[in-house]
């Protein structure tokens, strides 16, 4: 059982070899046949930039900046775009600053296909509007569309949880993500975990 998230020594930052219980790093043989799925060509060559956004983008650019710097070096010129129809003017303007650094951009909405909820055995009272036709998010739809297009990597923006997986799952070009959907902290998830103990406590864990 590897418990990563509690540990209190991170040992593995430093030269420091006292590695605590759970510690993947005492797993050496398992480490020794990560390190050899890093010379593939293709991964290695998308972690040996990784690093190198890093190093130059640290605590300078902000994401976007960093995910154009890391296609231009990657020499990426095609680019894929999934995003949510609740984040349409974001993904609007994403794409005109792609286009506008360059890059060739296919994009794709979730509502892409217009198939109806029903299609999965959804009633009307699971829609957020009963009296309404709705229509299902597609994920494995903007996956496929843009696979048709050979992107060379692909962007996520704001896909719901859930939906997300199915698009990495199908997605042939790499994927990168960009933004994630949380209606109620205006896309920044993460901000909840910095009121756990406090607004959220009861919401988030729950009494013995």
């Amino acid at each position: 059982m590897y418990n990563c998230a509690i540990c209190n020594k991170t040992t593995c930052r430093t030269e420091d070899e006292d590695y605590p219980l759970g510690c993947p790093t005492v797993e050496e043989d398992e480490l020794e046949d990560i390190k050899n799925l890093y010379k593939d060509k293709d991964d290695g060559r998308v972690a040996y930039t990784a690093a190198l956004v890093e190093k130059e983008g640290y605590g300078k650019l902000t994401r976007v900046e960093e995910t154009i710097l890391f296609f231009k070096k990657l020499g990426v010129s095609h680019v894929g775009l999934a995003f949510c129809g609740g984040l349409m003017e974001e993904g609007r303007i994403l794409y005109k600053i792609l286009t506008k650094n360059g890059f060739k951009v296919d994009s794709v909405m979730c509502k892409s296909g217009s198939i109806p909820k029903d299609f999965m055995g959804l009633d009307k009272s699971d829609y957020l509007d009963p009296s309404s036709r709705e229509v299902m998010c597609n994920p494995i739809g903007q996956a496929e569309f843009l696979n048709n297009q050979k992107t060379q990597y692909n962007i996520l923006l704001g896909l719901c949880v859930g939906h997300d997986s199915l698009f990495l799952k199908h997605s042939e070009a790499n994927v990168t993500v960009l933004g994630v959907k949380d209606r109620v902290t205006c896309h920044n998830p993460i901000g909840v975990l910095y009121q756990a103990d406090k607004y959220y406590k009861k919401k988030l864990f729950p009494e013995d």
